[in-house]
């Protein structure tokens, strides 16, 4: 008797059946590009999958104010192969992200407080679920990680929005950052947005988020800084900013009496530069993958 190849068997398949039974495929190793369906609208998202990793964790990795989103994903190309991550960076373009939408959430808008449905911090916790289906393991753990611009807006997701699936919220050198405060007004504090009860709340659970401060020693310079009156009022410079915010969450915590889970992580001789701080062996201690 003569066996059928396995190709005239497929066919043989076709035609009596209709289909060819499907295999789930396994979401593409190296570099990559997808559309995210988030909110209603489309959003661009360089990826990167390494290889040799069964299972990998997720780092979303949200650019600084260039909006140079893949180059994000390059430069987090060897964090991943060391830690097993696959890397998903979004890409909040200009016109429809502009500062205030991005950098501050999408919170306030010349000095109004938007509708809590619109703001930009929301969409987070669906970028999270979307790159856990794109990996195929609703479970995955996800990090995320902010330089610069990417920082100040991960700022306000973690003050305004914190994702309940996110195991680290890494805030990269930012100019400004979400004062630990009720009287600073939004989007600096809190101020503003709600009753006095709702405020207290926000700032309970801004304290509990698992947020990493991630300084470069160096970065001290004035280029891009952000310095508008509450800017000023936290600091000279980014490395100064963002020890204050961290020793100020600290002491209102521990006068309050409320759970506090930031954490403080320097990376020595490295200044305004998101590619070498994601490349500095500081960069392992401040995702502390696995706690």
């Amino acid at each position: 008797m003569r066996i059928l190849a396995p190709v005239v068997i497929a066919l043989l398949g076709i035609l009596f059946c209709g289909t060819v039974p499907s295999q789930a495929a396994s979401p593409a190793l190296g570099e990559g590009q997808a559309t995210a369906r988030i909110d209603g609208q489309n959003i661009k998202v360089f990826t990167y999958r390494p290889s040799g990793c069964a299972m990998p964790s997720i780092l979303l990795v949200f650019h600084g104010s260039g909006r140079t989103a893949e180059s994000y994903r390059d430069a987090a190309r060897p964090l991943a192969d060391k830690a097993c991550l696959t890397i998903y960076a979004p890409l909040f373009d200009r016109d429809r992200f502009p500062n205030w939408r991005y950098q501050r959430g999408g919170v306030v808008r010349e000095g109004e407080v938007q509708p809590q449905e619109s703001w930009t911090v929301g969409l987070v916790d669906d970028l999270i679920d979307w790159a856990q289906e794109q990996e195929g393991r609703p479970d995955a753990d996800a990090y995320l990680f902010g330089h610069s611009a990417g920082g100040q807006f991960l700022s306000r997701v973690a003050a305004y929005d914190p994702p309940s699936e996110a195991r680290r919220i890494i805030i990269a050198n930012p100019s400004t950052y979400v004062w630990p405060d009720t009287e600073e007004d939004a989007p600096y504090g809190f101020d503003r947005l709600d009753d006095g009860a709702t405020e207290e709340e926000l700032l309970r659970a801004y304290l509990a988020a698992p947020v990493t401060v991630f300084l470069g020693t160096t970065d001290t310079g004035d280029e891009d800084l952000v310095t508008n009156e509450p800017a000023q009022r936290q600091g000279a410079n980014r490395l100064e900013r963002g020890l204050r915010v961290f020793e100020t969450a600290r002491r209102v915590a521990q006068a309050r009496d409320l759970p506090f889970n930031w954490r403080l992580v320097t990376a020595e001789g490295i200044g305004h530069a998101g590619g070498q701080m994601m490349r500095s062996p500081e960069m392992l201690n401040a995702l502390r993958i696995g706690n």
